[in-house]
């Protein structure tokens, strides 16, 4: 991911490739009408650090769309997450994407408003409404789905604290006081697949894959140095590629088949507070 700037009210701009995970959180939603709003959320699974009240994101969205319809109804939303929470994998982000997309399958409302919606809750948000491989840019805005990327299988490691996402952006952009350069305004790495309209052959994917690079990284193993053993051990165990998904901390490794993960994950001797997910990200349907 690319950080090329920041404005005045906070957001970065950013460029990056976006893929959505198998491993992922559930939401339900139930709406009956209702002389005035009532949103309530249910928690399920054991993910500590997950608000619980009217600071979820999930909830946020609830009370932000319906708000923006005039709507009054009752609305249940039955929530089992897997993602932990300061993970750098979108998790409160998608919650509240499926949320709004969710609602709007109940109570319509045009596409633009839906959007703009989703940015007023976070800059990941918009990706949500509707997840797929797409390049992201601007401060998450602009999304443009790309065509031809395969499954891959992926092994996730999380060191264990979370990572605030605002701290390593903050961090981030002490660097970038003290040592300020100018991004190139595109990532040469991934400029093949905004022309792409064929499948991508896996070599050539994970030859992108590798060039890619994180501005937050660096930022973010200051604070969560665990990062850069999790990145050697990926490395170490066959990894294909290796990255550092989101503000971190948790590090990716592709693979190139599902055995090879496996194989990863049985290796990896990872010891508590370390956590491991094998996974894939689901592919194109454009």
């Amino acid at each position: 991911m690319r950080v090329l700037g920041r404005r005045p009210d906070g957001y970065h701009f950013i460029e990056s490739l976006f893929a959505p995970l198998e491993l992922a959180d559930e939401v339900a939603l139930e709406v009956s009408p209702a002389r005035s709003v009532a949103v309530t959320l249910e928690l399920e699974g054991d993910e500590p650090g997950i608000p619980a009240g009217e600071e979820n994101l999930a909830v946020r969205a609830a009370r932000l769309f319906l708000d923006a319809r005039d709507e009054r109804a009752r609305l249940r939303i039955r929530l089992r997450k897997r993602i932990p929470a300061g993970a750098g994998l979108g998790g409160g982000s998608s919650d509240a994407g499926a949320v709004l997309a969710g609602l709007a399958r109940h109570l319509p409302m045009e596409r633009p408003r839906l959007h703009e919606l989703a940015l007023r809750l976070g800059a990941d948000v918009p990706f949500f409404l509707e997840p797929r491989p797409a390049l992201v840019s601007g401060i998450g805005e602009r999304i443009e789905p790309v065509a031809g990327l395969p499954a891959l299988p992926l092994l996730l490691a999380h060191p264990g604290p979370p990572l605030s996402t605002a701290r390593v952006y903050a961090a981030h952009d002490e660097d970038a006081a003290l040592t300020p350069s100018a991004p190139p305004p595109t990532m040469p790495a991934l400029s093949g697949l905004r022309e792409n309209r064929g499948s991508v052959p896996l070599g050539d994917l994970l030859a992108i894959l590798c060039a890619v690079r994180n501005d937050l990284e660096p930022a973010a193993v200051r604070l969560s140095p665990e990062i850069a053993r999790l990145r050697e051990r990926m490395h170490a165990l066959g990894a294909a590629a290796v990255g550092m998904s989101g503000s971190g901390p948790t590090v990716f490794g592709v693979f190139r088949s599902e055995a090879e993960a496996e194989r990863a994950e049985g290796a990896f001797g990872a010891a508590p507070p370390v956590r491991l997910w094998r996974t894939r990200t689901r592919p194109s349907t454009v």
